[in-house]
């Protein structure tokens, strides 16, 4: 049972995302004085009272538009408030009942969800602006009072809302355990949009190709019959001569924000392009991050090949990101669909290695066949003794040595204990870390 869903709309900039902010408790959706800087649907957790419930922040709804990114903006708000629980409708205070609020309304009311109305921009205290009564006239019952700036009128709000959340039923918490977080990642305009949609069946991200379509980090649920996915499309990373202004810094932000909440990155690439100095930057955030990595390579349907084209390609990537040779490569085509039925596939089985366990008897018979193949280094007749090792972490898998003496314990040697572990476990798709501690060191 997915946790109860509480939709945040509106037209343009009457302060939806603040709210949104306010109400999650952190800073997740982008908040300029700009109409439509939202553009996409953002999710967050909330809690009130003791019940967690999701927040979904969405564009502004214009009514009525010929523009095209306003019209896909209207078209995920109705996404929103088609699977919303309770919906709360944002006005402003400052601008009045507008007409476009009154069809806004209107569209709420058709949907037959529970609405709680909210008027914003309300920063003073002590005494009720009278202006806030036209509102009854949208027939939407009671106007909420609320400062998305301030957060005065919020516990009332919440409250309203508390009373529509249906029922909580048992294991509600549980889910989240067995939900791999996938976040696709890459410069602008390579197709990550468009990946998201071929993998979900439905338009759920604004696709455009505008380079910098996306801006937010968006989250979209999936359930197939291999699991349970969360992923999470993020806003195109661009070179940071580029990032002048200061929505497109939140973007690089948010960006590595989700790579930091996600278990497996998958790390796109324009074929026509190939790996550039973008990609490398990407890439390595993913792999400092510790991050499961899959490189997929898209638009390979615009590629002309013949039967070496793909190791070569292989051979470029794996030279030119050198410190992910333990990530597989995948070639797609958003656009035709090809090869998309097998993203699933390379996702679980990095997600698997990432959270594999060895246990240290395992590790240990490993460390001693690959001592007596290769000696340990030797430095002024001192050579290094490695007692054993054992396995403190996941996700990456964290391995740590316990020698005579770190100073001896050579990059080369670990790089060759690294890579018989590699190889005796398989653990493509996932960084290694590795820790050296000498007697005497204090255990953590």
């Amino acid at each position: 049972m997915a946790k109860p869903l509480v939709a945040i709309v509106g037209r343009p900039n009457v302060g939806k995302s603040m709210l949104f902010n306010k109400l999650a408790g952190k800073r997740l959706s982008i908040v300029e004085d700009t109409p439509g800087v939202t553009r996409d649907r953002l999710y967050a957790q909330a809690e009130w009272r003791g019940r967690t419930f999701r927040l979904v922040d969405t564009g502004g709804i214009e009514p009525s538009t010929d523009n095209r990114i306003l019209a896909f903006m209207r078209e995920q708000a109705e996404i929103a408030i088609s699977s919303a629980d309770v919906i709360i409708f944002v006005c402003d205070i400052r601008t009045g009942m507008t007409a476009a609020d009154k069809e806004v309304a209107g569209m709420l009311q058709r949907a037959k969800k529970p609405v709680v109305l909210a008027v914003n921009k309300m920063d003073s205290t002590g005494h009720t602006d009278p202006d806030i009564y036209e509102f009854y006239n949208l027939g939407l019952g009671d106007p909420y009072p609320v400062s998305a700036v301030h957060g005065h009128g919020t516990g009332d709000l919440l409250d309203a809302c508390f009373a529509f959340l249906p029922q909580e039923e048992e294991g509600e918490d549980d889910e989240e355990e067995d939900i791999t977080k996938v976040a696709i990642i890459g410069k602008p305009n390579v197709g990550k949009s468009s990946l998201v949609n071929r993998i979900l069946g439905q338009e759920r991200v604004i696709v455009s190709n505008v380079a910098g379509t996306t801006r937010d980090a968006v989250d979209s649920y999936l359930e197939n019959q291999r699991g349970k996915y969360l992923i999470i499309d993020t806003a195109g990373m661009r070179k940071k001569s580029r990032v002048d202004d200061r929505v497109e810094k939140f973007s690089v932000l948010r960006a590595a924000m989700a790579i930091e909440r996600s278990d497996v990155c998958l790390i796109m690439i324009d074929a026509q392009e190939g790996v550039t100095e973008q990609d490398t930057k990407v890439a390595g955030l993913a792999h400092e991050a510790g991050k499961a990595c899959v490189i997929v390579v898209n638009k390979w349907d615009m590629v002309e090949k013949n039967d070496k084209t793909m190791s070569h390609m292989e051979e470029e990537i794996h030279r030119d990101l050198s410190y992910m040779s333990y990530a597989p490569i995948l070639f797609i085509s958003a656009l035709t669909g090809q090869r998309v039925d097998r993203v699933f596939d390379f996702i679980d089985s990095v997600a698997q290695r990432a959270a594999l366990r060895i246990p240290t008897g395992v590790l240990n018979g490993v460390l001693a066949d690959a001592q007596a193949r290769v000696q340990p280094p030797t430095d002024k007749g001192r050579r290094l003794k490695i007692y054993y090792m054992t396995q403190i972490g996941v996700k990456p898998p964290h391995f740590v040595f316990f020698c005579n003496d770190a100073r001896l314990f050579h990059f080369s040697y670990q790089r060759y204990l690294e890579n018989q572990i590699r190889s005796t476990f398989d653990l493509t798709g996932t960084p290694v870390r590795i820790t050296i501690r000498q007697r005497g060191d204090k255990e953590d």
